[in-house]
């Protein structure tokens, strides 16, 4: 059944979420603080048995100078620059196995799957927390200084600059991509590089913060709600951290062409908060809307319809 607001409703729906007057601030010195330090790419081979692809374990330097990991993957011959993709995987995820996700490359494009840090994957996070609710949402929301996003979102402009060092990618031709905290990270990366080439954000986790810890049954949103349910006196304070960090002003930031996609039965992400990210979207922009499906949103059907409008965009003209 529906979780959320009906499509016309949707079409209609506008967040009250307001960007704080240093939002831009806060943001370019956290970048310029991060890219203070050496990028540091480090990539090894690795051995499969993939005959048309090679790949290659990642190592770049993120916030604070920290070693993040992720896989590339490219076409086993290709010449000349390729175009570049950089996903980010869901929440409490990993980049998963080097044989996993293989469309990206199997297209023509070199492909970076950051594995975000402190989740599941290899990558620590080596910055403490205060108390907080199980999970990672709550994970230092004390304070923008410390709030764990600050960190995963720095991460991901820094995985952007490292795959432009990359020998074989065109630097002018990388876009970012994820569902769920992926696709919140991805459209977070498109508001803070404002030349990245394109966007998709399926079912976008991290947007609309208030509405979604009010409407939102299901984790992760249920541990924002649950943390506040017993820091009665903490909530202003908490949206005042977390309005640094929602998508939607990202979205209002970002430039690329964006491709945005929603499942209107989705009891993890309230299909309202990715429409009030797509509504803010200051780029051109799309989306799929898919009314009998969750979180998942379009699924194989959102991926044939990226490829296809990643293809013109992203290659050079006259091909």
């Amino acid at each position: 059944m529906l979780t959320d607001l009906g499509r016309e409703a949707l079409w209609a729906y506008r967040s009250d979420y307001r960007a704080p007057a240093d939002f831009d601030a806060f943001w370019a010195s956290t970048l310029t603080e991060a890219r203070g330090h050496d990028i540091d790419v480090r990539v090894t081979p690795v051995e499969t048995p993939l005959r048309t692809l090679d790949v290659f374990d990642v190592t770049f330097a993120g916030f604070g100078g920290h070693p993040i990991r992720a896989w590339l993957r490219r076409p086993r011959g290709a010449t000349g620059p390729r175009p570049a993709i950089v996903q980010f995987h869901g929440y409490g995820g990993s980049r998963g196995s080097a044989l996993q996700e293989l469309h990206w490359a199997s297209a023509g494009y070199a492909h970076l799957q950051v594995d975000i840090r402190g989740q599941g994957g290899v990558t620590p996070d080596p910055a403490g927390s205060g108390p907080a609710y199980p999970g990672h949402l709550t994970r230092g929301i004390e304070s923008r200084e410390t709030y764990v996003y600050r960190r995963i979102f720095t991460d991901a402009v820094r995985a952007v600059d490292a795959v432009r060092t990359l020998p074989g990618v065109d630097p002018a031709r990388v876009a970012v991509l994820g569902n769920s905290q992926g696709g919140g990270i991805a459209l977070a990366t498109a508001g803070l590089v404002p030349d990245v080439a394109a966007l998709h954000a399926q079912a976008p986790f991290l947007c609309d913060f208030r509405r979604a810890s009010l409407i939102g049954g299901e984790r992760p949103y249920v541990e924002l709600s649950r943390y506040l349910a017993d820091r009665r006196d903490a909530v202003e304070r908490v949206f005042a951290v977390l309005a640094y960090f929602d998508g939607i002003g990202f979205a209002a930031r970002a430039e690329a062409p964006a491709w945005f996609s929603a499942g209107l039965m989705d009891g993890i992400v309230p299909p309202s908060t990715v429409f009030g990210a797509y509504h803010a979207y200051r780029g051109p922009k799309e989306i799929g809307v898919w009314d009998y499906n969750g979180h998942e949103a379009g699924g194989a059907d959102d991926l044939r319809a990226v490829l296809d409008a990643f293809g013109p965009l992203l290659e050079p003209a006259g091909q």
